[in-house]
Protein backbone atom coordinates (compact mmCIF):
# COMPACT_ATOMS: atom_id res chain seq x y z
CA UNK A 1 0.00 0.00 0.00
CA UNK A 2 2.76 2.81 0.92
CA UNK A 3 4.32 1.93 -2.65
CA UNK A 4 1.07 2.51 -4.11
CA UNK A 5 0.59 5.50 -2.16
CA UNK A 6 3.73 7.03 -2.93
CA UNK A 7 3.03 6.24 -6.87
CA UNK A 8 0.16 7.90 -6.96
CA UNK A 9 1.13 11.30 -5.06
CA UNK A 10 4.28 11.88 -7.09
CA UNK A 11 4.46 15.58 -8.26
CA UNK A 12 3.61 16.07 -11.24
CA UNK A 13 3.38 18.78 -13.44
CA UNK A 14 -0.48 20.08 -14.37
CA UNK A 15 -1.16 23.31 -15.58
CA UNK A 16 -3.70 25.51 -14.01
CA UNK A 17 -3.65 23.05 -11.19
CA UNK A 18 -1.16 23.59 -8.26
CA UNK A 19 0.27 20.49 -7.04
CA UNK A 20 -0.83 20.54 -3.19
CA UNK A 21 -4.13 20.90 -4.63
CA UNK A 22 -3.43 18.01 -6.89
CA UNK A 23 -2.56 16.17 -4.21
CA UNK A 24 -5.49 16.74 -1.52
CA UNK A 25 -7.72 15.61 -4.41
CA UNK A 26 -6.13 12.53 -4.90
CA UNK A 27 -6.21 11.63 -1.51
CA UNK A 28 -9.85 12.64 -1.46
CA UNK A 29 -10.28 10.12 -4.08
CA UNK A 30 -8.35 7.11 -2.50
CA UNK A 31 -10.52 7.40 0.66
CA UNK A 32 -13.42 7.33 -1.63
CA UNK A 33 -12.13 4.24 -2.85
CA UNK A 34 -11.26 2.59 0.08
CA UNK A 35 -14.10 3.21 1.75
CA UNK A 36 -16.45 1.93 -1.20
CA UNK A 37 -14.17 -1.00 -0.74
CA UNK A 38 -14.84 -1.76 2.91
CA UNK A 39 -18.83 -1.73 2.13
CA UNK A 40 -19.54 -5.66 2.06
CA UNK A 41 -20.61 -6.84 -0.83
CA UNK A 42 -24.31 -8.00 -0.92
CA UNK A 43 -24.75 -11.51 0.33
CA UNK A 44 -25.67 -14.20 -2.20
CA UNK A 45 -29.72 -16.02 -2.37
CA UNK A 46 -28.26 -18.82 -0.29
CA UNK A 47 -26.12 -16.89 2.18
CA UNK A 48 -29.31 -14.68 2.94
CA UNK A 49 -31.06 -17.86 3.54
CA UNK A 50 -28.86 -19.10 6.23
CA UNK A 51 -28.77 -15.89 7.98
CA UNK A 52 -32.38 -16.33 8.88
CA UNK A 53 -31.40 -19.28 11.07
CA UNK A 54 -28.29 -17.73 12.69
CA UNK A 55 -30.40 -14.42 13.30
CA UNK A 56 -32.19 -16.40 16.00
CA UNK A 57 -31.92 -18.84 19.19
CA UNK A 58 -33.60 -21.40 19.59
CA UNK A 59 -36.86 -21.44 21.51
CA UNK A 60 -36.49 -17.77 21.39
CA UNK A 61 -40.11 -15.98 22.56
CA UNK A 62 -41.97 -14.84 19.71
CA UNK A 63 -43.08 -11.15 20.17
CA UNK A 64 -46.87 -10.91 19.56
CA UNK A 65 -46.23 -7.52 20.56
CA UNK A 66 -44.58 -6.56 17.35
CA UNK A 67 -46.19 -4.61 14.53
CA UNK A 68 -46.41 -7.92 12.27
CA UNK A 69 -48.57 -9.39 15.27
CA UNK A 70 -51.01 -6.58 15.97
CA UNK A 71 -51.28 -6.61 11.83
CA UNK A 72 -51.79 -10.16 12.10
CA UNK A 73 -54.65 -10.05 15.08
CA UNK A 74 -56.33 -7.25 14.04
CA UNK A 75 -56.90 -9.17 10.41
CA UNK A 76 -57.94 -11.95 12.43
CA UNK A 77 -60.63 -10.66 14.85
CA UNK A 78 -61.95 -7.81 12.05
CA UNK A 79 -62.20 -9.83 8.89
CA UNK A 80 -62.60 -13.79 10.77
CA UNK A 81 -64.27 -13.40 14.08
CA UNK A 82 -61.79 -14.14 16.43
CA UNK A 83 -61.83 -12.80 19.62
CA UNK A 84 -58.70 -11.23 21.20
CA UNK A 85 -58.72 -12.95 24.08
CA UNK A 86 -58.74 -16.26 22.26
CA UNK A 87 -55.59 -14.74 20.11
CA UNK A 88 -53.47 -13.66 23.15
CA UNK A 89 -54.16 -17.30 24.79
CA UNK A 90 -53.31 -19.63 21.62
CA UNK A 91 -50.32 -17.84 21.00
CA UNK A 92 -49.07 -17.14 24.31
CA UNK A 93 -45.33 -18.86 24.79
CA UNK A 94 -44.80 -19.71 20.69
CA UNK A 95 -41.21 -19.67 20.33
CA UNK A 96 -39.08 -20.18 17.26
CA UNK A 97 -37.55 -23.34 16.08
CA UNK A 98 -34.19 -23.04 14.99
CA UNK A 99 -34.46 -26.36 12.93
CA UNK A 100 -37.18 -25.20 11.33
CA UNK A 101 -35.18 -22.38 9.37
CA UNK A 102 -32.40 -24.60 8.61
CA UNK A 103 -34.15 -27.20 6.61
CA UNK A 104 -36.10 -24.87 4.71
CA UNK A 105 -32.82 -24.38 3.16
CA UNK A 106 -31.46 -28.03 2.61
CA UNK A 107 -35.03 -28.86 0.78
CA UNK A 108 -33.89 -32.45 -1.61
CA UNK A 109 -35.81 -31.07 -4.43
CA UNK A 110 -32.61 -29.06 -4.96
CA UNK A 111 -30.93 -32.39 -5.34
CA UNK A 112 -29.90 -33.73 -8.75
CA UNK A 113 -32.06 -36.38 -10.45
CA UNK A 114 -29.91 -39.37 -9.74
CA UNK A 115 -29.61 -38.64 -5.96
CA UNK A 116 -33.13 -37.70 -5.13
CA UNK A 117 -35.25 -40.23 -6.56
CA UNK A 118 -33.41 -43.41 -4.92
CA UNK A 119 -34.38 -41.59 -1.56
CA UNK A 120 -38.13 -41.44 -2.77
CA UNK A 121 -38.37 -44.88 -4.25
CA UNK A 122 -37.31 -48.15 -2.43
CA UNK A 123 -38.28 -51.71 -3.11
CA UNK A 124 -39.79 -51.28 0.43
CA UNK A 125 -42.18 -48.54 -1.05
CA UNK A 126 -43.20 -49.83 -4.43
CA UNK A 127 -44.18 -53.41 -2.38
CA UNK A 128 -46.14 -51.59 0.12
CA UNK A 129 -47.74 -49.32 -2.22
CA UNK A 130 -48.68 -52.60 -4.46
CA UNK A 131 -50.44 -53.95 -1.57
CA UNK A 132 -52.10 -50.79 -1.27
CA UNK A 133 -53.82 -51.23 -4.52
CA UNK A 134 -54.89 -54.60 -3.83
CA UNK A 135 -56.21 -53.56 -0.12
CA UNK A 136 -58.07 -50.91 -0.81
CA UNK A 137 -59.12 -51.75 -4.42
CA UNK A 138 -62.80 -51.14 -4.05
CA UNK A 139 -62.26 -47.92 -2.55
CA UNK A 140 -59.68 -46.93 -5.34
CA UNK A 141 -62.28 -48.10 -8.24
CA UNK A 142 -64.75 -45.54 -6.48
CA UNK A 143 -62.21 -43.00 -6.11
CA UNK A 144 -61.10 -43.29 -9.88
CA UNK A 145 -64.88 -43.35 -11.04
CA UNK A 146 -65.59 -40.37 -8.66
CA UNK A 147 -62.44 -38.00 -9.99
CA UNK A 148 -61.09 -39.47 -13.12
CA UNK A 149 -57.74 -40.01 -11.55
CA UNK A 150 -55.77 -43.69 -12.14
CA UNK A 151 -55.46 -45.33 -8.60
CA UNK A 152 -51.68 -45.49 -8.98
CA UNK A 153 -51.15 -42.33 -9.02
CA UNK A 154 -52.75 -41.43 -5.99
CA UNK A 155 -51.01 -44.02 -4.19
CA UNK A 156 -47.93 -42.88 -5.16
CA UNK A 157 -48.06 -39.53 -4.16
CA UNK A 158 -49.40 -40.86 -0.70
CA UNK A 159 -46.53 -43.18 -0.33
CA UNK A 160 -43.82 -40.18 -1.18
CA UNK A 161 -45.64 -37.53 1.17
CA UNK A 162 -45.52 -39.83 3.85
CA UNK A 163 -44.57 -43.19 3.55
CA UNK A 164 -48.41 -44.11 3.49
CA UNK A 165 -48.96 -42.64 7.40
CA UNK A 166 -46.11 -43.78 8.46
CA UNK A 167 -43.88 -40.64 8.70
CA UNK A 168 -46.36 -37.56 9.22
CA UNK A 169 -43.57 -35.37 10.58
CA UNK A 170 -42.76 -34.18 14.17
CA UNK A 171 -43.14 -30.56 14.23
CA UNK A 172 -45.65 -28.73 15.62
CA UNK A 173 -47.40 -27.00 12.88
CA UNK A 174 -48.25 -23.73 15.11
CA UNK A 175 -44.90 -23.67 16.37
CA UNK A 176 -43.55 -23.79 12.41
CA UNK A 177 -45.76 -21.72 10.68
CA UNK A 178 -44.95 -18.67 13.44
CA UNK A 179 -41.77 -19.70 12.69
CA UNK A 180 -41.80 -19.21 9.44
CA UNK A 181 -43.82 -16.16 9.73
CA UNK A 182 -41.78 -14.42 12.32
CA UNK A 183 -38.16 -15.36 11.14
CA UNK A 184 -37.87 -16.69 7.68
CA UNK A 185 -38.08 -13.44 5.61
CA UNK A 186 -37.95 -14.83 2.30
CA UNK A 187 -41.49 -16.50 2.95
CA UNK A 188 -42.85 -14.35 5.43
CA UNK A 189 -45.56 -13.01 3.96
CA UNK A 190 -46.82 -17.10 2.21
CA UNK A 191 -46.39 -18.28 5.78
CA UNK A 192 -48.93 -15.34 7.11
CA UNK A 193 -51.38 -16.62 4.92
CA UNK A 194 -50.93 -19.99 5.69
CA UNK A 195 -50.85 -19.49 9.49
CA UNK A 196 -54.35 -17.88 8.71
CA UNK A 197 -55.88 -20.74 6.77
CA UNK A 198 -54.51 -23.12 10.29
CA UNK A 199 -56.31 -21.00 12.50
CA UNK A 200 -59.40 -21.11 10.51
CA UNK A 201 -59.46 -25.32 9.47
CA UNK A 202 -58.49 -26.02 13.13
CA UNK A 203 -61.75 -23.78 14.36
CA UNK A 204 -63.68 -25.49 11.42
CA UNK A 205 -62.84 -29.27 12.72
CA UNK A 206 -62.80 -28.46 16.01
CA UNK A 207 -59.02 -29.03 16.46
CA UNK A 208 -56.74 -27.77 19.04
CA UNK A 209 -53.70 -25.93 17.09
CA UNK A 210 -51.20 -26.65 19.53
CA UNK A 211 -52.11 -30.44 19.11
CA UNK A 212 -51.34 -30.78 15.08
CA UNK A 213 -47.89 -32.17 14.08
CA UNK A 214 -46.24 -32.58 10.86
CA UNK A 215 -43.17 -31.41 8.67
CA UNK A 216 -40.98 -28.59 8.71
CA UNK A 217 -42.56 -26.69 5.90
CA UNK A 218 -45.86 -26.87 7.35
CA UNK A 219 -47.56 -29.35 6.43
CA UNK A 220 -49.28 -32.23 7.97
CA UNK A 221 -51.47 -35.40 7.48
CA UNK A 222 -51.15 -38.44 5.67
CA UNK A 223 -51.55 -36.31 2.50
CA UNK A 224 -49.04 -33.74 3.96
CA UNK A 225 -51.36 -30.70 3.11
CA UNK A 226 -50.16 -27.29 4.10
CA UNK A 227 -53.44 -25.56 5.30
CA UNK A 228 -54.63 -23.52 2.42
CA UNK A 229 -54.66 -27.10 0.25
CA UNK A 230 -56.10 -28.56 3.21
CA UNK A 231 -59.56 -26.42 3.34
CA UNK A 232 -59.37 -26.02 -0.52
CA UNK A 233 -59.06 -29.68 -1.42
CA UNK A 234 -59.89 -31.94 1.42
CA UNK A 235 -62.62 -34.14 0.89
CA UNK A 236 -64.88 -36.30 3.11
CA UNK A 237 -65.28 -39.52 1.02
CA UNK A 238 -65.86 -41.70 4.24
CA UNK A 239 -69.14 -39.52 4.80
CA UNK A 240 -68.33 -39.52 8.64
CA UNK A 241 -69.02 -35.47 8.67
CA UNK A 242 -65.33 -34.72 8.94
CA UNK A 243 -61.97 -34.06 6.45
CA UNK A 244 -59.52 -36.53 8.17
CA UNK A 245 -56.75 -36.66 6.21
CA UNK A 246 -54.81 -38.15 9.52
CA UNK A 247 -56.75 -41.37 9.61
CA UNK A 248 -58.97 -42.16 7.04
CA UNK A 249 -58.08 -43.71 3.95
CA UNK A 250 -61.33 -42.96 1.82
CA UNK A 251 -60.23 -38.86 3.11
CA UNK A 252 -56.79 -39.40 2.13
CA UNK A 253 -56.63 -41.01 -1.40
CA UNK A 254 -59.86 -38.80 -2.39
CA UNK A 255 -58.29 -35.94 -1.02
CA UNK A 256 -55.38 -36.75 -3.57
CA UNK A 257 -57.51 -37.44 -6.32
CA UNK A 258 -59.82 -34.04 -5.61
CA UNK A 259 -57.02 -32.16 -5.84
CA UNK A 260 -55.59 -33.55 -9.55
CA UNK A 261 -58.65 -33.64 -10.55
CA UNK A 262 -59.28 -29.89 -9.75
CA UNK A 263 -56.01 -29.06 -11.75
CA UNK A 264 -57.02 -30.77 -14.97
CA UNK A 265 -56.08 -34.49 -14.62
CA UNK A 266 -57.44 -36.03 -17.82
CA UNK A 267 -57.96 -40.33 -17.42
CA UNK A 268 -55.77 -42.22 -19.88
CA UNK A 269 -53.75 -39.43 -21.18
CA UNK A 270 -49.68 -39.48 -21.19
CA UNK A 271 -48.28 -37.93 -18.07
CA UNK A 272 -44.55 -37.92 -19.51
CA UNK A 273 -42.97 -38.68 -23.01
CA UNK A 274 -39.24 -39.23 -23.57
CA UNK A 275 -37.12 -36.66 -25.65
CA UNK A 276 -33.39 -38.56 -25.32
CA UNK A 277 -30.56 -37.44 -24.35
CA UNK A 278 -29.90 -33.60 -25.41
CA UNK A 279 -32.18 -31.29 -26.80
CA UNK A 280 -32.16 -30.45 -30.68
CA UNK A 281 -32.77 -26.46 -30.96
CA UNK A 282 -31.78 -23.59 -29.42
CA UNK A 283 -35.40 -22.57 -28.65
CA UNK A 284 -35.61 -26.29 -26.25
CA UNK A 285 -33.18 -24.83 -24.36
CA UNK A 286 -34.82 -21.68 -23.77
CA UNK A 287 -37.92 -23.68 -22.64
CA UNK A 288 -36.31 -26.04 -20.56
CA UNK A 289 -34.56 -23.08 -18.22
CA UNK A 290 -38.08 -21.97 -17.58
CA UNK A 291 -38.55 -25.09 -15.36
CA UNK A 292 -42.36 -25.61 -14.92
CA UNK A 293 -42.95 -22.30 -16.35
CA UNK A 294 -41.67 -22.89 -19.74
CA UNK A 295 -44.72 -24.29 -21.71
CA UNK A 296 -44.52 -25.24 -25.58
CA UNK A 297 -46.44 -26.80 -28.24
CA UNK A 298 -46.75 -30.87 -28.19
CA UNK A 299 -46.70 -30.12 -32.15
CA UNK A 300 -43.72 -27.44 -32.15
CA UNK A 301 -41.57 -29.79 -29.89
CA UNK A 302 -42.24 -32.75 -31.57
CA UNK A 303 -41.10 -30.68 -34.80
CA UNK A 304 -38.22 -29.13 -33.24
CA UNK A 305 -36.46 -32.91 -31.58
CA UNK A 306 -37.63 -34.48 -34.39
CA UNK A 307 -39.48 -36.78 -32.29
CA UNK A 308 -42.95 -38.53 -32.82
CA UNK A 309 -45.30 -36.94 -29.76
CA UNK A 310 -49.30 -38.05 -28.69
CA UNK A 311 -51.49 -34.60 -28.49
CA UNK A 312 -51.53 -32.89 -25.45
CA UNK A 313 -54.83 -32.76 -23.89
CA UNK A 314 -56.70 -30.04 -21.99
CA UNK A 315 -53.85 -27.26 -23.06
CA UNK A 316 -51.97 -28.45 -26.12
CA UNK A 317 -48.77 -27.20 -24.15
CA UNK A 318 -45.88 -29.40 -22.68
CA UNK A 319 -42.99 -28.33 -20.79
CA UNK A 320 -39.54 -29.99 -20.97
CA UNK A 321 -37.87 -31.34 -17.98
CA UNK A 322 -34.09 -32.29 -17.56
CA UNK A 323 -32.68 -35.12 -15.30
CA UNK A 324 -29.97 -35.53 -14.29
CA UNK A 325 -29.02 -39.25 -14.95
CA UNK A 326 -25.71 -39.34 -13.67
CA UNK A 327 -22.87 -36.30 -13.19
CA UNK A 328 -22.31 -35.87 -16.68
CA UNK A 329 -25.76 -37.35 -18.32
CA UNK A 330 -28.35 -35.85 -19.10
CA UNK A 331 -31.94 -37.16 -19.85
CA UNK A 332 -35.17 -35.01 -21.31
CA UNK A 333 -38.95 -35.74 -20.98
CA UNK A 334 -41.67 -33.63 -21.84
CA UNK A 335 -44.16 -33.02 -19.17
CA UNK A 336 -47.73 -33.28 -20.50
CA UNK A 337 -50.76 -31.10 -18.29
CA UNK A 338 -51.13 -34.46 -16.20
CA UNK A 339 -47.33 -34.39 -15.16
CA UNK A 340 -48.47 -30.57 -14.80
CA UNK A 341 -51.03 -30.87 -12.12
CA UNK A 342 -48.33 -32.95 -10.19
CA UNK A 343 -46.65 -29.90 -10.06
CA UNK A 344 -49.32 -27.66 -8.29
CA UNK A 345 -48.63 -30.43 -5.61
CA UNK A 346 -45.07 -29.95 -5.19
CA UNK A 347 -43.34 -27.53 -7.77
CA UNK A 348 -40.74 -29.57 -8.41
CA UNK A 349 -40.50 -31.70 -11.61
CA UNK A 350 -38.05 -33.73 -9.97
CA UNK A 351 -41.29 -34.33 -7.42
CA UNK A 352 -43.27 -34.94 -10.18
CA UNK A 353 -40.99 -37.40 -12.00
CA UNK A 354 -40.90 -39.07 -8.98
CA UNK A 355 -44.26 -39.46 -8.47
CA UNK A 356 -44.43 -40.85 -12.23
CA UNK A 357 -41.67 -43.17 -12.13
CA UNK A 358 -43.41 -45.04 -8.82
CA UNK A 359 -46.96 -44.73 -10.41
CA UNK A 360 -45.16 -46.90 -13.42
CA UNK A 361 -43.72 -49.38 -11.17
CA UNK A 362 -46.87 -49.78 -9.38
CA UNK A 363 -49.27 -50.26 -12.13
CA UNK A 364 -46.69 -52.51 -13.89
CA UNK A 365 -47.03 -55.10 -10.10
CA UNK A 366 -50.76 -54.77 -10.50
CA UNK A 367 -50.57 -56.14 -14.34
CA UNK A 368 -47.99 -58.87 -13.25
CA UNK A 369 -50.40 -59.94 -10.42
CA UNK A 370 -53.36 -59.90 -13.05
CA UNK A 371 -51.35 -61.88 -15.88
Amino acid sequence: MANGLQGVLKPTRHTGIPIKKMRIATLCYLFLAVSILAVPAPLAAGQNRKLAADMVTDGQPIDIGSQRYRDLFAELERKHGFARKELLDTFRGVTIKRRVLELMDHQWEARPWYEYWPRFITPAVVREGREKLRMYRRLLDRVEERFGVERQYLVAIWGIESGYGRHKGAFRIFQTLNTLFDAYPRRSEFYRGQLISFLLLCRENGIDPRGVTGSYGGAFGQTQFIPSSFREYAVDFDGDGRRDVWSSVADIVASIANYLHRYKWKFGAPVYVELGGRLRDARLEKVCALGRRGLIGWQELARLQKVELPPAPVTGRVTIVKLEEGPDRMRYVAGYPNFQAITKWNHSNRYAMAVSLLAQRLAAGAKDKKS
